[in-house]
């Protein structure tokens, strides 16, 4: 809901249990007014009426007050705006009008050529963000720094920062700090969102799980970006994020030409974190992600079966034992395509190995559908080999710098996406490849990061960090578009893609290249921080777990882990026993018939993964589930209970496990359900209200 002053200066933007305002003084300074619980438009405008503290020489009155705030005049604060243009830097910017369009909002704002409008929308309690610029003047403008907001907090003491980090096979672990004066910058300068942070801060001051207010913003970006946290010298505390590492230069706009920043989300809890959480998560079911209420089916990826010595024969082979064991999608991963028969040939030849596949993909898709399975590709398309038929042609096609060495990773080069010839090209094999074959899901991966981000010959080569993720989103726009039966799957070695951005076109994500049940149980406790189990895949795999650690798990423990979001299975079935065979099976079944909770369901985290007995908790409707995981028991300690969220406190429970009922918030004692005991155990209890 918006509402607007009968001056049209002060906007109030409200959800279910939260509101946002912002006021323009007479002096045209867009001043940030209330960020929280509710209010009504009458106590932003006597928020509004208060004036400011006077300024100081070495002061700013704006500082931790400005709306958004740009570089030049009284301001000392992080700008979120920085311009040049041939005659200056800064900006000196004017009020214009606003306007409305359905629940969205606009700011207009003027400073010579350029025209600055910045947008806010609400969906539910998220307040949605974000700011379009355009030359309107004879000479071109550099954006040195264009943030897509600022988000200014209320005076407190104490804030703590939540934010989650880590590396490749270890990413999504959640770190609470306290926030000190300063600044806190966290980023990607490696031209995708990164396996080090996910774009995503929250801060409260005593929060818990369940109760306190918490703040948290999230970017939906999948390029290099920034986000920082800064305690101004007053205690105040803004949070400023958008496109881009640094301030070297983001784009240079010719004149007619705009710039349309990504979202960037915020929202505020009164529930704790894990009310925000959910928060989050309803938004990005809701609005964020594409046909959200479908169950993401159970598939079987043959990436640690085979590696890259595959045949069509083979596939064939674990496509009927997936079959059996309850699998609905069959994944060919790498290796179908090109001279592919490593990682050192074949990336960008986009057309099936003719020895491994004589009449195409197409012969086993239709036997994979025969088996009542679809039938899902992997891909790398941003990628190139330097021993590929496609370098051979084009070898300027990559990023690189004149005169220097064109750095390899994983034997590959990066594509330069920005480039029109190259996003033609990749149209071209993509589009033919899903209409050559009944191909019903795409893994997407990426699996460097940019290093020679040049662009020999181009005016203005820094564009490329930009332009390369507009043309990703736009080839996925247009590869849906023209076959909208097709899924896809973001995936950068693991977790390095994950965000807003890629989420709103893609079905679900790859969270990490670590498939140790284990290992996944902090991963998926900071995935679960922002993002749903809708999106979250997660796999079986072998035992003992030969591509990482070796560790040694019961399948139950595997399975158990892997069924806290979107099921897989990546082991290899050709060696699995009739027993093991018959036992997922059973697993499989199960998580089908509580795949709507936890796909769809409120989500409650009942005990974090810190070693000991963790659980989680799903709701939807009058059914839950719980998936309690015993990581290690020492010394014969009993378990401790678990109570149990978001159930009716007047109504009766009935445990489907074990046929006992239970009335209201529900508590479960140690070794009610099968008796947890001893390294890796796990169980899953359901409950229907009766």
């Amino acid at each position: 809901m918006l509402e607007i002053a009968e001056n049209g200066r002060t906007w109030v933007l409200s959800g279910p249990t939260s509101s946002y305002a912002v006021h323009l003084t007479e002096q045209d300074e867009l001043l940030h007014l209330h960020w929280g619980p509710a209010i009504a438009l009458a106590d932003a405008e006597e928020l509004a009426a208060r004036p400011l503290p006077g300024a100081s020489s070495f002061e700013s009155r704006l500082d931790g007050r400005e709306e958004y705030p740009v570089e030049g005049g009284p301001r000392f604060a992080r700008p979120a705006l920085s311009v040049r243009t041939p005659e200056r830097r800064g900006t000196e910017w004017t009020f214009e009008r606003y306007d409305t369009e359905g629940d969205e909002l606009r700011l207009r704002f003027r400073d010579g050529g350029l025209a600055i409008t910045l947008h806010y929308r609400t969906r539910g309690d998220v307040v949605e963000r974000w700011t379009t610029l355009g030359n309107d003047g004879a000479a071109p403008l550099e954006l040195l720094r264009a943030d897509s907001a600022t988000w200014t907090l209320p005076e407190r003491e104490g804030w703590r920062l939540s934010q989650l980090h880590g590396r490749w096979a270890a990413e999504s672990r959640l770190v609470r700090s306290d926030l000190t004066y300063g600044e806190k910058v966290i980023g990607s300068r490696r031209g995708h969102t990164g396996h080090q942070h996910l774009p995503w801060v929250a801060l409260d001051t005593d929060a818990t799980e369940e109760r306190g207010e918490v703040y948290g913003c999230a970017l939906g970006w999948s390029g290099s970006w920034r986000l920082a946290v800064a305690q101004l010298p007053d205690a105040r505390v803004q949070i400023t994020g958008g496109a881009g590492y640094d301030d070297s230069g983001l784009l240079l706009l010719a004149p007619g030409e705009s710039f349309t920043t990504p979202v960037f989300a915020g929202l505020w809890s009164d529930t704790g974190h894990g009310g925000a959480s959910r928060t989050w998560h309803t938004y990005q079911r809701t609005y964020v992600i594409p046909d959200a209420d479908q169950d993401r089916p159970v598939l079987y990826n043959s990436w640690e079966a085979t590696q890259f010595d595959i045949s069509e024969d083979q596939q064939e082979v674990l496509a009927r034992r997936a079959a059996a064991v309850g699998v609905e999608l069959f994944v060919v991963d790498d290796g179908w395509f090109g001279a592919r028969t490593s990682d050192r040939a074949g990336l960008g030849d986009w057309t099936p190995n003719p020895d491994r596949f004589p009449a195409g993909l197409k012969p086993l898709a239709d036997r994979v559908h025969a088996l009542g399975m679809r039938f899902g590709i992997w891909v790398e398309p941003e990628m190139v080999n330097a021993d590929s038929d496609l370098y051979r042609a084009h070898p300027d096609w990559v990023q690189y710098q004149e005169g220097r060495k064109r750095t390899e990773f994983r034997n590959q080069l990066v594509l330069n996406l920005a480039r029109e010839d190259v996003q033609e090209y990749l149209w071209e094999q993509l589009d033919g490849l899903l209409s050559s074959a009944p191909i019903d899901y795409v893994k997407w991966d990426f699996n460097r990061c940019f290093t020679d981000a040049g662009w020999p010959g181009e005016a203005y080569p820094q564009r490329l960090w930009v332009d390369h993720v507009r043309a990703l989103y736009g080839l996925l726009d247009r590869l849906r578009e023209a076959h909208p039966g097709v899924a896809f799957e973001s995936c950068s070695g693991g977790g390095g893609r994950i965000d807003l951005g890629i989420m709103s076109r893609t079905d679900q994500v790859w969270t990490s290249d670590n498939t140790d049940p284990l290992d996944r149980l902090a991963i998926q406790y900071g995935f679960s921080q922002i993002h749903p189990a809708r999106v979250m895949a997660a796999w079986v795999t072998d035992s003992p777990n030969t591509q990482l650690n070796g560790r040694v798990s019961s399948l139950r423990f595997r399975f158990v882990s892997a069924m806290a979001g979107v099921l897989g299975v990546g082991g290899d079935l050709s060696e699995w026993t009739e027993e093991e065979l018959a036992e997922a099976r059973r697993w499989v079944d199960l998580y089908k018939e509580i795949r709507p909770l936890v796909q769809h369901g409120d989500l409650y985290r009942l005990r974090p993964p810190t070693g000991g007995l963790s659980a989680v908790q799903y709701v939807r409707g009058d059914e839950t589930v719980v998936l309690a995981l015993l990581q290690a028991q020492h010394y014969g300690e009993p378990l401790p209970a678990l109570r149990l969220r978001g159930l009716d406190p007047t109504v009766s429970y009935e445990c489907l496990e074990t046929g006992e009922v239970h009335r209201g918030a529900v508590l479960l004692h140690h070794g009610l359900p099968t008796g947890l005991r001893g390294d890796l155990d796990a169980m899953v209890l359901r409950l229907r209200r009766i």
